[in-house]
């Protein structure tokens, strides 16, 4: 009877494929194209078209759309202000729904972008009522149209910031670096304080819902 060596079997490396990432990045692209394609301004839209396509105005949001919470995710203010967001959706998302799982992961940036439109909308009313109690009647000046992705990956980078800050799982795949994580999102948050025309109210709103999913999801694994 021949001796043969055992056969080598070569197990396929998991690939962790990050799709639902890959598909947000996707249609807010084309939905960019699209909106130039019909005549947006591709680096400076006007707050008329910005309103046209879905933006987050708040008189229109609160009282007749609310669809606005939602779509004002899906559009920008500019060839620039797209690719910051889709870089940073990359970078954060795929991360996120490899950690969180993709159910998850859809749910906590919905979730985490709504709550920007939300405290966006509401920060604008009180800014507009303010500026009306001072006497200004300008309308230029209330109130503030908002839109973008920013508050959904704002609530992805915090969910991952408190992530890493909280005691390592056991089944965890993968260490977060926290020291990182905690100075990129002290840098977004401070540049929104420092510089004018960026939305940190959606920021924040969005940060405080994904630390708050964040810390429910690490929950339910703790007590599994």
């Amino acid at each position: 009877m021949s001796q043969h060596p055992p056969i080598a079997v070569r197990h396929k490396p998991e690939i962790h494929l990050w799709w639902f990432t890959a598909l947000l990045i996707a249609v807010n692209v084309a939905l960019f194209a699209w909106q130039v394609f019909n005549g947006m301004n591709i680096s400076n839209p006007s707050p008329q078209d910005a309103i046209r396509w879905g933006a987050d105005y708040a008189p229109l949001t609160f009282l007749a759309e609310p669809i606005r919470l939602f779509s004002s995710m899906f559009f920008h203010f500019g060839l620039v202000h797209l690719m910051l967001n889709m870089w940073a959706l990359y970078i954060f998302g795929s991360v996120s729904e490899q950690l969180f799982g993709r159910a998850y992961f859809v749910v906590l940036y919905l979730c985490a972008g709504l709550m920007g439109s939300l405290l966006s909308g509401y920060v604008s009313i009180q800014d507009s009522y303010t500026l009306l109690e001072q006497g200004v009647a300008n309308p230029k000046l209330l109130p503030s149209v908002g839109a973008g992705a920013s508050g959904a990956v704002m609530g992805l980078g915090a969910a991952l910031t408190i992530f890493a800050l909280l005691p390592k799982l056991p089944r965890q795949k993968f260490l977060l670096d926290r020291k990182t994580l905690v100075i990129v999102m002290a840098l977004n948050l401070g540049m929104g304080f420092m510089i004018s025309g960026i939305n940190n109210a959606a920021h924040i709103g969005g940060m405080l819902m994904g630390a708050a999913m964040a810390l429910l999801w690490y929950i339910g694994q703790r007590t599994q």
